[in-house]
């Protein structure tokens, strides 16, 4: 099957992969950043760490009894979770659709920062970048579009509030800016 190359100069939706009606999966939107850090991992994965692994494999399996032997155990398992991480990121590459990052800066959209205020407590500021769910990395900053706060902020403008449910029940935050 023949994919066309992304590219993020192309209108808002640039790549939708096409598979067959039986094959069809969750349609996933990636940022063209995303896009193409998910890529690397992807190629890291098949041309660094995996190679090693099936090294570090074939090197325990000759110490003899595989039974008794944690180099080989261990090998294995972590063979197994790159080849998992590799299907993984297949598929959401597969099934991507890349959205250009959103320019306005007076809506909340897809790879816009947004800086924002607990209401009532205006010092308490936190600072969003909206991506895709595998983009994602909340150390980051990184909030899915498709998380509780993620759909809370899309759409937005300045000065909007947006309720969120936490565990510790609703929290309403203020927009203050949008990069």
């Amino acid at each position: 099957m023949k994919r066309s190359r992304p590219s993020s100069s192309v209108g808002t939706i640039i790549r939708k992969a096409i598979m067959p009606a039986k094959q069809y999966k969750k349609t996933v939107q990636l940022t063209q950043q995303g896009f193409d850090e998910l890529g690397q991992e992807l190629k890291e994965l098949k041309e660094v760490k995996l190679p090693h692994v099936v090294q570090r494999v074939a090197a325990a399996r000759a110490h003899g009894d595989l039974s008794e032997n944690a180099e080989y155990t261990n090998a294995k398992e972590e063979q197994n979770f790159l080849e998992s991480r590799i299907s993984e990121i297949e598929d959401v590459l597969n099934t991507a659709q890349i959205v250009k990052a959103t320019t306005s800066k007076s809506k909340v959209g897809m790879g816009t920062t947004v800086i924002v205020h607990i209401d009532g407590k205006p010092n308490k500021k936190f600072t969003f970048h909206i991506v895709g769910e595998f983009e994602s990395n909340p150390l980051e900053g990184k909030v899915s579009s498709e998380s509780p706060i993620g759909k809370a902020l899309l759409g937005k403008s300045k000065d909007d509030k947006a309720q969120v449910k936490a565990p510790a029940g609703m929290v309403t935050y203020v927009i203050d800016e949008i990069k």
